[in-house]
């Protein structure tokens, strides 16, 4: 039986997504995180007999929440994975694509998967449940450099440089298993008064690096180009800086850094036209019932015709 999807979490700016898909009855359209398939079940309502919504979420937990609909497909596979898994379904160009970057509510609640920093758990934080790299992993194999960069990089951690220090000189004595006992060795570090926006900072930097969330983006975004048809939308929801800074600059140049490439006769080749000039956010009445969309952004491109 499938679980109760609202449980999961609730969708964010969830009108605005589907403004900004431009929604066509007999289209097709891509959800990449699934989730708890709120976003999807959204677009399944607008689209007619013929349409068609593939969905990807490698978390085998999204797979209770699949949508008994013949015009539905879920795909359990990392969103790095698009363009193959679409020609496998016999798909070569769709009218939009949508990802919802956000970590789900259901993935914090959940102590034993070891996002959250309100339970002490083990240190896992995958969402592969099969990978073979976990937090526990990072923290104590990682080299003091790596562990700086990607605390400094992934976190923006501050003091960095002494956060990884002070975790390779501790595993010395004990490896680091617990959400508790990463907070015990790194306690000193943490400024008074901020501790939750520490932890959340250092928690991001192990997720992203756990997961590959960084290169995964890059890698998903650049197969868009050629999955998405002329004219169809690419929206996009991130939650922190290093991921809208991707998004941005990709939806504007069609790469991720540098300027946008020119022709011979210097005009700009842009793959998207950009519709979003600004990120979207969520409305205060939004705001007041749900926490997660206060950090949302969202943008929206098209694909040039």
């Amino acid at each position: 039986m499938a679980s109760n999807p609202t449980v999961y979490h609730i969708p964010v700016m969830l009108e605005e997504c589907m403004e900004g898909l431009a929604i066509k009855s007999d289209g097709v359209y891509v959800d990449v995180t699934f989730g708890g398939g709120g976003h999807s079940r959204e677009i399944l309502k607008r689209l007619g007999e013929n349409g068609r919504l593939i969905a990807f979420d490698q978390d085998p937990d999204a797979v209770k929440n699949t949508v008994d609909d013949p015009r539905f497909t879920l795909v359990q596979h990392n969103f790095r994975f698009l363009k193959n898994n679409l020609r496998l379904l016999g798909i070569r160009q769709v009218d939009g694509v949508l990802a919802d970057l956000g970590v789900s509510s259901h993935q914090f609640d959940s102590p034993e998967r070891g996002f959250s920093i309100r339970y002490d758990a083990d240190l896992d934080m995958r969402m592969d449940q099969v990978a073979d790299l976990d937090a526990k992993k990072v923290l104590n194999t990682y080299a003091e450099a790596e562990l700086h960069r990607i605390f400094g990089m992934y976190g923006e951690i501050q003091n960095a440089r002494s956060l990884a220090k002070t975790i390779v000189t501790a595993r010395l004595s004990e490896s680091i298993e617990t959400v508790a006992g990463l907070k015990e060795v790194i306690k000193r570090l943490v400024p008074k008064g901020k501790e939750h926006k520490y932890h959340a900072q250092v928690f991001q930097a192990l997720r992203i690096e756990v997961n590959r969330e960084l290169e995964a983006l890059q890698e998903f975004l650049e197969q868009t180009v050629s999955v998405l048809k002329p004219e169809g939308r690419l929206v996009i929801m991130s939650y922190h800086s290093l991921e809208d800074r991707l998004v941005k600059n990709f939806m504007q140049k069609g790469k991720f850094r540098g300027d946008v490439e020119k022709d011979f006769f210097g005009n700009e080749i842009k793959p998207f036209k950009v519709i979003s000039r600004k990120a979207v956010t969520a409305n205060t009445n939004e705001l007041a019932v749900n926490n997660r969309a206060r950090s949302a952004k969202l943008r929206i491109a098209e694909r040039e015709a």
